[in-house]
């Protein structure tokens, strides 16, 4: 089988690390060049020391990674600022794998009002491929534009996606309580994830209908319900380093068990979903630094049925996820780099 070369914009984050490390595991896959504003310059390894004969590469800048030629590139970018510079890679022909948001939301004027600022590419936004696997795998094979999902979005999609596809005119409520490791903030210095804030506490933030990944989390929804989907959406920082725990309360003419069924039959092929039975309650635990989504229901009393879903934000939520849709783009197998 062939390989292919790599390259990584915003290489420096969280996710940027996590993909070199997973890259380095994969038997078709190198890394030809990472990017960091910050540190150009710099060998990757000396940045993160964890990296030493993983990935000893000078990381270059943006404006250098511009004029570089690879099979694939990764950004791990801000929104707004991924798109911009993706754009001359696409012109190019090299296929993108964006770790952002720019190129999730299909209507420029959505993006706009959840982003505050205008689409840098919109003409695009219909090129652009929603990567979930489990899903639009058939799109992905052969996609130039992959929009990888948010963290949050994956967590409460994964779990519902297959019942508003069966169900959908039976549902008429649901609330998404999600909890995510600080990691989720991103590498940035932030006041609420610095370590004298988040340790020893536990916050809601941006609860009800005001988090930007409600923008996907409805737009997929309403396409497989076949009719508009709004939730209500609570997430939750807890202080450990990484993991998504998703609470999922459902309220329509359906039952836990229909769920379960459901789920079981939709991903009984999946090769990262682990349907769990209604008592054993998935945690984070279990599927930190895996590209797993471990997932249930239950509810046996009656109204709501609780869904309960778990990834690791920065794996299944972000990198893991984004390297198995590259698996798929370029025919590896599907858990090449990943177990």
């Amino acid at each position: 089988m062939s390989s292919i070369t790599i390259g990584i914009l915003g290489a420096t984050g969280y996710t940027g690390v996590e993909l070199a490390k997973l890259i380095k595991k994969h038997s078709h896959a190198s890394i030809a060049f990472v990017s960091s504003q910050t540190y150009a310059g710099k060998k990757f390894s000396d940045v993160f020391p964890e990296l030493m004969n993983i990935c000893d590469l000078t990381l270059i800048s943006p404006e250098e990674a511009l004029r570089q030629s690879v099979d694939c590139v990764f950004s791990c970018l801000p929104h707004a600022t991924s798109a911009a510079l993706c754009l001359p890679f696409i012109e190019k022909g090299i296929r993108i794998i964006d770790l952002s948001a720019d190129f999730r939301i299909k209507g420029a004027s959505i993006y706009s009002q959840w982003y505050k600022t205008e689409h840098p590419c919109p003409q695009l936004l219909a090129k652009a491929v929603f990567g979930l696997p489990e899903h639009y795998r058939s799109a992905i094979k052969d996609a130039q534009i992959l929009a990888n999902p948010g963290c949050y979005s994956s967590s409460i999609m994964l779990p519902l996606i297959p019942l508003f596809k069966k169900f959908g005119a039976k549902i008429t409520t649901v609330i998404a309580d999600s909890k995510s490791g600080v990691s989720g903030a991103g590498r940035s210095l932030k006041l609420g994830s610095m370590f004298v804030e988040a340790n020893e506490n536990f916050s809601a933030y941006s609860i009800g209908r005001s988090h930007r990944h409600l923008a996907e989390i409805d737009q997929e929804l309403s396409l497989a319900s076949g009719k508009n989907i709004e939730i209500t959406f609570s997430p939750h920082l807890v202080p450990m380093n990484r993991g998504i725990l998703s609470t999922i309360y459902i309220v329509g003419a359906v039952s836990a068990e229909q769920c379960l069924e459901c789920v079981l039959k939709a991903y009984k092929n999946e090769p990262f979903i682990r349907v769990r039975e209604p008592n054993d309650l998935p945690n984070v635990r279990c599927v930190a630094h895996t590209n797993y989504c471990d997932m249930t229901f239950t509810g046996g009393n009656g109204q709501p049925i609780i869904g309960v879903c778990a990834i690791d934000n920065l794996l299944k939520g972000a990198s893991g996820q984004a390297l198995q849709n590259m698996n798929i783009m370029f025919g590896f197998d599907e858990q090449e780099g990943l177990v």
